[in-house]
């Protein structure tokens, strides 16, 4: 779609999407709202009877001016939008998980060194062969099933989930338990993939991942190993004399829920989007397969194109004015990433899938201290897939209706039914 196919929407309507997680499943209707807002109202106030009210950012400017002052903007109470009925709970009881995009600074700094170096490029770089092995098996396991698949769930859930899991350090036999947990966390949502709908339904979610990930913490713990698992269990801080104490168990288990989810999930819907995005455009796929050297800058403008987090939320902590519009200690900003994403002030013809595409300043990443640390991980995996499918791809096109999730905060396709022909 383009920014000209949006109808009389009025920006009211239009930012009801994003308290609306049937509209992050269409699209279309996302997109021309986003367009609306940019155009006429960038800092939009969304009032719900279900929501606490919060001003959502559209535009590609302002969400990096406020993701490059985290001192004066803070993720606390609330990094991710949730309902009023959320709102209380946390209030009585406290967050369900702590994990990064919890924290501010200083807290967020220290946690953050605990995993730093797993992601640093000479660390990274030791995993090229696997991530070409893992690329190749999946290529042939397309090849073995006769020209049909579900690319989603066949291909781009399994592969990260493969990753990232290896990289923690868990047994291949907890794999599809992982995947459930993780469908059910950001799916919840999606009648389909959720759990059920209810804070309760979600809390129940989240209860499974501490039990799994406490018994994970205690082994690593009196057996530790090289892998990511044992870093986090028997991670320390200095405490105010200087001397190392244990991270507490809510970080330890929420630490390992964020590598879990976060490392597989948003990966996989880039993957699938991106495959989406080739399949309804041709001529693009046939850059690459004439021009491999593309397949970097092909990556990025998958990951623009699909942007699987949604949002982030930041709360005002001094008086702070933006774009004319000045904000109070206490007001919330919803950070809309795939708005940003096709701001028409930064992209040329943003609503254009180019493989090409220079400079391609997005923002699916964030930006500034809270920049994804597994940011480079993803555009690795993603590289290692086209680098092996591309070459071997004769023919792929739709064979049914791609479906995406209902979401509020991260999500892509839960299905893309694909036809194609593969070289052996």
């Amino acid at each position: 779609m383009s920014a000209e196919t949006v109808t009389d929407m009025t920006a009211e309507e239009a930012g009801l999407v994003f308290v609306t997680p049937a509209a992050y499943a269409d699209e279309a209707y996302f997109d021309a709202a986003c367009a609306v807002l940019r155009r006429e109202d960038p800092i939009h106030l969304v009032e719900h009877p279900d929501f606490a009210p919060f001003h959502v950012l559209t535009k590609h400017a302002d969400v990096l001016e406020v993701e490059l002052h985290h001192e004066q903007w803070h993720n606390a109470p609330k990094p991710v939008l949730s309902n009023l009925e959320a709102d209380r709970r946390r209030e009585e009881q406290g967050d369900l998980l702590r994990t990064l995009i919890h924290m501010d600074e200083p807290d967020h700094r220290a946690y953050r060194q605990v995993t730093a170096d797993w992601f640093l490029p000479k660390n990274l770089a030791k995993l090229d062969a696997r991530l070409a092995e893992l690329a190749r098996e999946s290529v042939d396991k397309m090849a073995a099933m006769d020209g049909r698949c579900d690319f989603a769930r066949d291909v781009a859930m399994q592969y990260p989930l493969q990753v990232i899991l290896a990289i923690l350090g868990l047994p291949e036999s907890d794999y599809p338990r992982m995947l459930q947990l993780t469908q059910e966390l950001f799916g919840a949502a999606d009648d389909e993939l959720g759990r059920g709908t209810s804070m309760e339904d979600l809390v129940a979610v989240i209860n499974d991942f501490f039990v799994y990930f406490t018994a994970l913490t205690e082994d690593r713990q009196a057996n530790p190993t090289d892998d990511l698992a044992s870093t986090i269990a028997n991670a320390t801080l200095p405490d105010e004399h200087g001397a190392p104490r244990p991270i507490g168990l809510m970080e330890t288990i929420s630490y390992y829920v964020i590598v879990a989810t976060a490392g597989h999930d948003t990966t996989a819907s880039a993957m699938a989007g991106g495959m989406q995005a080739l399949i309804e455009n041709p001529d693009q796929l046939e850059r690459l397969r004439q021009d491999p050297s593309l397949i970097p800058t092909a990556v990025d403008e998958i990951i623009r194109w699909v942007t699987p987090v949604k949002h982030f939320m930041r709360n005002a902590t001094v008086p702070y004015e933006l774009r004319g519009h000045r904000f109070e200690p206490g007001d919330a900003v919803l950070m809309s990433y795939p708005s940003a994403n096709r701001d028409e002030d930064v992209y040329p013809d943003p609503f254009r899938f180019d493989v090409g595409r220079k400079p391609n300043k997005h923002l699916a990443f964030g930006f500034g201290v809270h920049y994804c640390l597994g940011a480079m991980l993803a555009r690795k995996e993603i590289t290692a897939l086209l680098t092996e499918l591309v070459p071997r791809l004769r023919s792929i096109e739709l064979d049914g209706k791609p479906e995406l999730m209902k979401t509020l905060f991260v999500g892509g396709l839960k299905r893309l039914p694909v036809r194609y022909e593969l070289t052996s």
